[in-house]
Formats: structure tokens, C-alpha cells, sequence
């Protein structure tokens, strides 16, 4: 029984996989930022080429 106790003390106590998960969230943060950035970023890219596509075209 006095086993039972402590172990789940040490349970309570044990804080050793907290920077994981901390990690993992920050991880997760910043590839939703990126995901959200891209996607507006890829219009503004599209709309380059599409420039550039069209002033060629008509330059030549």
C-alpha cells in the first residue's frame, strides 16, 4: 500500500515530459502560421507570373 502511495506522489510530482509537449505546441503553432501565410502568399505569387506572363506576351 505504501508503494501505491508513493508512486502516485511521484506521479503528481513528475513533470519530466512537460517540455515535450511544450515543444510539440510551439512546433504545431508555427506550421499553422505557415500554412496561413502560404496560402495568402500564393495569390500574390500567382498574380506575379501572371503579370510577367502577360507583359512577355505582349512585348513579343
Amino acid at each position: 500500500m505504501t508503494n501505491m502511495k508513493q508512486l502516485v506522489k511521484n506521479l503528481i510530482n513528475e513533470d519530466s515530459g512537460q517540455d515535450l509537449i511544450e515543444y510539440a505546441l510551439v512546433a504545431a503553432l508555427v506550421g499553422l502560421g505557415a500554412v496561413a501565410a502560404m496560402k495568402g502568399l500564393s495569390n500574390n505569387i500567382g498574380n506575379a507570373f501572371n503579370s510577367i506572363g502577360s507583359t512577355l506576351s505582349t512585348s513579343v
